[in-house]
């Protein structure tokens, strides 16, 4: 997908993606943009059209009781993927919210975690249920969660 049809934040991505400090930056702004995202500092490592993978650091701010990653925190490293793959990724005539989410928590998460979703027709994206895999795998690449959150596109009202 060239960057003159890529959707808006496609578009921010791989303008900011070309500095040292850029995917930073991007990642600060999308927890801008939607706030509680910013809870957890979230960082995208990589985001074209089909494809993200977001990246989270085992620090305190995200533990629970035991030390290790908070479940919730995990969840919402998964809608953050998925949310900003599907706005990456969804043509301009369409519309996205998310309906539900299935999470099953596989292992504990006590290293550094990065989230991947994959849309493999993007282009083929019609109005409807889409539900986006999102695996989260630790820093010895086991998945320790593995998310399907089920987005909901319509037509966007012109």
């Amino acid at each position: 997908m060239s960057n003159k049809t890529a959707p808006d934040a496609l578009k921010l991505y791989n303008q900011l993606a070309r500095y040292p400090a850029g995917k930073w930056l991007f990642s600060k702004l999308v927890g801008w943009r939607a706030p509680y995202f910013a809870s957890i500092g979230g960082v995208f490592k990589e985001l074209r059209a089909g494809f993200v993978e977001v990246h989270l650091k085992n620090r305190r701010k995200v533990h629970n009781h035991i030390g290790t990653v908070h479940a919730l925190a995990i969840g919402n490293l998964c809608e953050l993927a998925a949310g900003t793959l599907i706005e990456a990724s969804l043509p301009k005539h369409l519309r996205w919210i998310p309906k539900a989410m299935t999470i099953n928590y596989l292992k504990k998460a006590a290293t550094d975690l990065r989230a991947v979703c994959e849309i493999k027709t993007p282009e083929q994206l019609q109005p409807g249920e889409l539900p986006m895999l999102v695996n989260v795998y630790d820093r010895n690449d086991v998945i320790v969660v593995s998310a399907v959150i089920t987005m909901w596109l319509s037509a966007r009202q012109t």
